[in-house]
């Protein structure tokens, strides 16, 4: 007996060690950013990759084309197509052994990936007008592709998703910034659009940035992270403990028809979507290099209390994703942070979100960078303001512009000088397209200060394409700010329908515009400390 036993030990792992020694079958795939109903990017190589047998031949062919090479060792694979126009649809085949893999209707255009926290992830169906939106959804040239939220903590090769034909049945659920960017792009340029909208509410910038350049570069957000998921086992009991005793308090306050008890925020842990470079790992990386265009960017909130820092680590996301995809200096447009809160009444010395604003006009010194403007078009009880239409055609026009060469205006006045004459201080702008003009009212959201750094509310007026800036008891002024506090002072009393856009209804309590109707950007004339210098 006991002989055989020793025997059948002996077979097993003989078998065993044979079966380890046979190569590894690999079923032939395609990234999972790849498949029927895709939009590639024209007029670019764009690669193809995937998996097969190792060493195995692999054969792709698109419209004419035929690429044929051999997987590596691991079986990974990867060509890149001749460039090609706009058009389609096209069939594209993967073939390798007996296997081919088949992807219908792909169509040739224009590819960007949208992305941030939840601005960008705020759906169709949730933004304005949505039914008559919905309704008129029907774009089949327009592609979207949305990928599932995962977190990782190394990078990810794949992610969920699947491309769909934009129409009322596909686009509300989708982004509504994306969809009101891509809309005016297809029908400007007449050729198809794909989106990639990748984003996570409520989640900061370095969760969309590698781990090489936070642990390089941050080490206050790698020690607080590193603190959380260390104490993350008690702060979980502990929080599990106060939910507990948050239900029966809820229930008692519906029994007495009270307020309910605050909601209780759980603990960062080790898979938080927060944690820095989770969110490339698992939702940027597996799309990287697909061919795009450039990239369009919804985010800041969460990391207004970290301003000064943001004028940094922003900047330095974009090198990360501008490296990863080996594309150069594709275009990244973002959008600047709304009007939020209620308006202080006030000239506020301080303010996190205009300290954020400001970090993000900054980061327009990267090349191929714009910002949407959108301080207008807020709502001051909601960070979620419902129209989306006008941020993502804000988007377009700088795409339209930068990108795409069309001679048309895309940006408000900006901020760029300042002469102080005796009590006057006279700014000058760029982009003041058709002439600088007061909406709604006299100018006004202008602040002035001495020395003292004591802001009092300003008398402003236009003259050519300057604004002059004074104020009674400021005989010598060293410094100007502009729509300076969260809320600089847009409320919204109504929409109406104006030229096929839409256009807000404000209280005139900052409102400098150009021509071309987009607003000024804020601005500061100092470089005195603000609210958020600390929290580097």
């Amino acid at each position: 007996m006991k002989w055989a036993c020793f025997v059948r030990r002996a077979m097993a792992t003989a078998a065993a060690g044979l079966l380890a020694a046979l190569p590894v079958q690999a079923e032939l795939s395609v990234a999972s950013v790849f498949g029927s109903s895709m939009v590639l990017q024209r007029d670019m190589a764009a690669p193809v990759w995937g998996k097969a047998d190792p060493n195995q031949q692999v054969v792709v062919q698109i419209d004419g084309q035929t690429h044929e090479f051999q997987a590596d060792a691991d079986g990974k694979w990867r060509t890149h197509l001749d460039p090609m126009a706009a058009g389609g649809p096209f069939t594209m085949t993967v073939e390798a052994g007996d296997e081919t893999l088949t992807l219908d209707d792909v169509l040739v255009g224009e590819v960007w990936v949208c992305s941030g926290q939840s601005n960008m992830e705020w759906p169709v169906q949730a933004s304005l007008n949505a039914e008559r939106e919905i309704a008129s959804a029907n774009y089949p040239l327009m592609r979207l592709y949305t990928v599932e939220k995962k977190t990782a903590q190394e990078p990810r090769e794949s992610c969920n998703g699947a491309w769909q034909v934009c129409s009322p049945e596909t686009i509300p659920a989708f982004s509504a910034v994306a969809y009101y960017f891509g809309r005016p792009l297809h029908k400007e340029l007449d050729i198809p659009i794909g989106l990639i909208h990748t984003s996570w509410g409520g989640t900061p910038a370095e969760a969309w940035t590698t781990q090489e350049t936070i642990e390089a570069d941050y080490p206050a957000i790698v020690e607080r992270w590193e603190h959380a998921i260390r104490v993350y086992p008690e702060a979980l009991a502990e929080y599990e403990k106060q939910m507990e005793e948050r239900q029966k308090a809820v229930e008692k306050a519906k029994a007495e028809g009270t307020p309910e008890p605050p909601f209780i925020w759980p603990p960062q842990g080790p898979d938080s979507p927060g944690r820095p470079a989770s969110l490339y790992n698992a939702m940027i990386h597996p799309i990287v290099p697909y061919a795009i265009r450039g990239a369009i960017w919804y985010q800041g909130e969460s990391n207004a209390g970290r301003a000064y820092q943001y004028r940094r680590l922003f900047p330095a996301m974009i090198n990360d994703w501008r490296q990863a995809w080996g594309q150069g200096d594709f275009p990244f447009l973002f959008v600047q942070l709304a009007n939020f809160t209620a308006r202080s009444a006030e000239p506020k010395a301080t303010d996190a979100w205009a300290e954020l604003r400001e970090a993000q006009t900054m980061t327009l010194s990267l090349p191929a960078t714009g910002m949407a403007v959108t301080i207008d078009i807020g709502d001051a009880n909601d960070i979620h303001p419902k129209n989306k239409q006008d941020v993502g055609m804000r988007l377009a026009l700088i795409a339209l512009a930068k990108t795409y060469g069309q001679n048309i205006s895309y940006s408000g006045p900006m901020y760029s000088g300042m002469e102080v004459k005796g009590a006057e201080v006279v700014l000058h702008f760029d982009h003041t397209d058709g002439g600088l003009m007061a909406k709604g009212g006299p100018l006004a959201g202008f602040q002035i200060a001495g020395e003292d750094q004591q802001f009092v509310w300003a008398d402003a007026r236009i003259e050519g394409d300057t604004v002059v800036v004074s104020a009674e008891g400021v005989e010598a002024p060293a410094s100007v700010r502009y729509a300076w506090q969260a809320n600089p002072g847009m409320q919204v009393a109504d929409v109406v329908r104006d030229g096929g856009s839409y256009a807000w209804l404000v209280n005139p309590a900052c409102n400098l515009y150009n021509g071309a109707r987009l607003p000024a950007s804020p601005f500061r004339t100092d470089d005195w400390p603000g609210e958020t210098i600390d929290q580097e």
